[in-house]
């Protein structure tokens, strides 16, 4: 056997034992504020399917940046996009700008796949048509290396694939209009006569080629659920949470739609293969949902956070206790290696996020101290607890209100005391 493999295995075997033997008592969390005022710093989504905001070294950790938070950005209220460089004391480093961009989603930050240390994607919108895109951005260059314009209608990322050979593509205008929340305001949106068009829904963009297809439309979404669902010939759809599984092979998206003042009159899960095949309704879990390893997908039940199996349709498992998590509905997120798990709520009231991070590989949990939401507990500007991994899945990025009052962020660390 080679010596340098060896070693490197006893290593690695030496590491997992020690974990082993380490108890909740033997770590701590690390709380550290990474950007600070007068300006607001965000970074948007939820670490949903692999959303992680470091890039492949851990150098740069990419962000929002804006001098209000106290209201829906207006067409032509431009974010910049920063960089962090976690090696230089967080410096803050802008290097873009962007007109699609909410304070929940942030502009649907991904660094791509095949190029994670450099290269990234983010939306965009142009101000002369209100059309949203999508940019693929090249830091070392310190240019736009790629957009991704379509006739038809605009859409813009909702989702990468992990495997980084496409995107999910969906209507940015249109969901500002039915969801304000994760849409661009006054985006153009070609589509609002229409309660369930035949020309929007989902779409796959292919990264390489800029190719776009669609794999569902509003109208094959409305025809597939209408003998189960109430409303669905009265209702506007429109689309949330449009997630790729770590292999790429299917998604999983809400069907929503909107009727009058109830933006989810309509409001199911459903999954469908990423080449347009085997669209199927789903049982309805709570909470935000996040893929597990392979066909499964983690949500809530109250009181348990379960795994849920899209083609057994049926609840296989769940995570922790009944007892360990005090909101299942929350945020949630699944560390790289799928071993830690992540799960953000608001507490006190509403005022404040915490944390309960859960290694599943022996069930060792441990929770968060309290983030301030300030004044922004619903709405638009609301500041959910979105937690997102870092690669090496002992880190998490996550928002909060500081002492002066501003939007800022931070890093919670696993540490060994």
């Amino acid at each position: 056997m080679n010596l340098r493999y060896l070693r490197a295995v006893i290593a690695t075997c030496a590491v997992f034992m020690l974990e082993a033997s380490l108890s909740a008592e033997d770590y701590q969390l690390d709380v550290r504020q990474i950007t600070h005022g007068p300006q607001h710093h965000f970074f948007g989504y939820i670490g949903q399917s692999l959303t992680i905001p470091w890039n492949q070294s851990g150098q740069y950790i990419l962000a929002l940046r804006t001098d209000f938070h106290d209201r829906m950005p207006r067409p032509d209220d431009a974010a910049e996009i920063v960089l962090i460089n976690t090696q230089d004391n967080n410096r803050v480093l802008p290097i873009e700008t962007t007109r699609a961009w909410n304070f929940q989603q942030g502009t649907m930050f991904y660094w791509h796949p095949r190029q994670a240390e450099t290269q990234f994607f983010f939306n965009d919108r142009d101000p002369q048509t209100g059309r949203v895109f999508t940019v693929l951005y090249d830091i070392e260059k310190r240019s736009r290396v790629r957009e991704y314009r379509f006739e038809g209608t605009p859409v813009a990322n909702g989702g990468v694939s992990p495997k980084g050979d496409f995107f999910l593509a969906i209507n940015y205008g249109r969901m500002a209009r039915l969801r304000p929340v994760t849409g661009y305001p006054d985006a153009a949106d070609p589509t609002a006569t229409e309660l369930a068009p035949a020309n929007d829904g989902i779409f796959r963009v292919d990264i390489e080629s800029g190719r776009r297809e669609q794999l569902v439309s509003f109208q094959q979404l409305r025809d597939h659920l209408r003998d189960k669902t109430p409303l669905c010939d009265e209702a506007a759809f429109y689309i949330n949470h449009s997630l790729s599984n770590r292999e790429g092979e299917f998604v999983y998206f809400y069907a929503r739609g909107r009727l009058g003042r109830e933006s989810m009159a309509v409001n199911v899960p459903c999954s469908i293969r990423t080449d347009g095949t085997q669209l199927a309704r789903q049982q309805f879990i709570g909470g935000h949902p996040e893929w597990d390893t392979g066909l499964v997908v983690i949500g809530a039940l109250a009181p348990r956070q379960v795994r849920y199996d899209i083609n057994q349709q049926a609840v296989i498992g769940q995570i922790g206790t009944d007892t360990t998590f005090p909101k299942p509905g929350g945020d949630v997120a699944l560390s790289p290696n799928a071993d830690w798990f992540a799960n953000g709520y608001a507490t006190d009231g509403g005022k404040q996020n915490r944390y309960v991070l859960l290694r599943r590989s022996d069930g060792l949990t441990l929770r968060s101290s309290a983030f301030s939401r300030g004044p922004y507990t619903r709405g638009g500007m609301r500041i959910d607890s979105a937690p997102r991994w870092n690669r090496t899945g002992d880190a998490l990025l996550v928002p909060g209100i500081t002492a002066d009052g501003t939007r800022q962020l931070h890093v919670i660390r696993i540490q060994t005391k």
